[in-house]
């Protein structure tokens, strides 16, 4: 009986955002006719605005269609925007297969890493993720606040206290007191340097901010780094000359040129990790075989989880392991985190443990961290659902993300 509902056709997807502090959160529902309910969490404040109306004009093509078919629905929208593949329609074709993948899982009582292949893992080795960054840069949001390198230090100790073995975090420029950090993000626009040039105070700062991030954390807890896009090829070669020193476990760079990323990779004295903004199996492939990184990072609501794990066999056949792309709510944690139970070639998991007050209410089950490592539930489909009540009781923000942080007056 229950297989049979596999069979049961799309009747409605609809969008849903609320409130998430700094930036909002959003979810797809997916409706089937005979009841079924299935969600993805995806995203539109990280650089993708209107993913939202994408998914609703997709939408059009996936009702009537039988919820078990993801394989054939995805490729049958890609075929249908072919001509703009990629950016916010590749994003929206992967939220409308994450909540398909889950209804399927609960019409056969399974969970998703059962249609994955299975659970590879039980327990998921995780890093806290923006460690000291959330707090820096979204005081009003995540306590305590830090200010000075002293509360850096605090929170190393915090993440080696409750359990937790690795943590990655940002670059911050300090005042003359070592007081007052503020992010140096220019590759997001904030600040607003175009040149993306890296100079002498940017690399002191970052050194300081490690070394406090190091002294509080001990020497067992594993460091990561992540430098985005904000420097150009010389001024990456910049950073990781000044870091030698430091025992990274990556250092994370974006690069839209997979030679240039080669080229870092093999002068690296740390592993690099990267690709996190990248789209489908055709754009990882260039990258894969310049051997331009040691970890490909996926980001599976982007991507679809489905989707997600063909571009982790083929980083399998290069010899690369994969990790997630995790800075989200507490849906998106946990459909990652099926991905990360089902892959073979799992480096480690990304998560933000510094969470906004409300964050547990969003969803019926929070994920569950025991010493570093997320456990996971056995429960059908993603193993938590969001509660619509609390998502409709906070009402999204006009402005956030990316799009409102750091804004000024000009």
């Amino acid at each position: 009986m229950a297989a049979s509902r596999v069979d049961s056709r799309v009747s409605a997807i609809e969008t849903l955002a609320c409130d998430a502090g700094w930036r909002n959160y959003y979810y797809v529902k997916l409706t089937t006719d005979d009841g079924l309910v299935g969600w993805s969490e995806f995203d539109e404040g990280f650089g993708a605005p209107g993913v939202g109306a994408a998914i609703q004009k997709l939408a059009t093509r996936v009702v009537g269609q039988p919820v078990g078919d993801h394989e054939r629905v995805y490729a049958e929208l890609y075929a249908l925007t072919r001509p703009a593949a990629g950016g916010v329609v590749a994003l929206a074709m992967g939220a409308i297969e994450n909540a398909m993948l889950d209804a399927k899982a609960k019409a056969l009582g399974v969970p998703c890493y059962a249609l994955l292949g299975g659970r590879m893992r039980e327990r998921i080795r995780v890093y806290w993720s923006h460690c000291a960054t959330w707090r820096i840069n979204h005081p009003a949001f995540y306590k305590p606040a830090i200010t000075d390198l002293d509360g850096v230090k605090a929170i190393g100790r915090e993440v080696r206290e409750k359990g937790f073995t690795a943590c990655k975090t940002n670059i911050f420029l300090y005042d003359a007191q070592k007081r007052n950090p503020q992010g140096w993000r220019p590759g997001f626009a904030s600040p607003f340097y175009p040149e993306l040039n890296v100079d002498k105070a940017v690399l002191r700062n970052l050194c300081m901010h490690l070394e406090a991030l190091r002294d509080g954390a001990g020497p067992d807890v594993d460091l990561l780094l992540d430098l985005n896009f904000h420097a150009k090829t010389e001024g990456f070669l910049r950073i990781l000359r000044a870091i030698r020193e430091f025992d990274m476990f990556w250092v994370e760079i974006d690069s839209y040129s997979p030679e240039a990323l080669a080229y870092l990779r093999s002068r690296s004295p740390h592993p690099v990790s990267s690709c996190e903004t990248l789209l489908g199996l055709r754009e990882f492939l260039p990258y894969f075989r310049a051997q331009a990184m040691d970890v490909a990072i996926v980001d599976t609501p982007w991507n679809g989880v489905w989707q997600s794990m063909k571009i982790a066999n083929v980083a399998e056949a290069h010899e690369v392991n994969v990790a997630p792309h995790n800075f989200y709510g507490h849906l998106c944690t946990m459909m990652n985190a099926h991905f990360a139970a089902a892959v073979p070639n799992l480096r480690i998991m990304e998560t933000d443990i510094d969470r906004i007050e409300w964050d547990d209410a969003l969803v019926t089950h929070a994920p569950v961290y025991d010493q570093g490592e997320l456990v996971m539930p056995a429960r059908p489909g993603w193993g938590t659902e969001p509660v619509e009540e609390a998502i409709r009781a906070r009402p999204p923000k006009e402005k956030a993300g990316l799009f409102s942080y750091g804004m000024k007056k000009r």
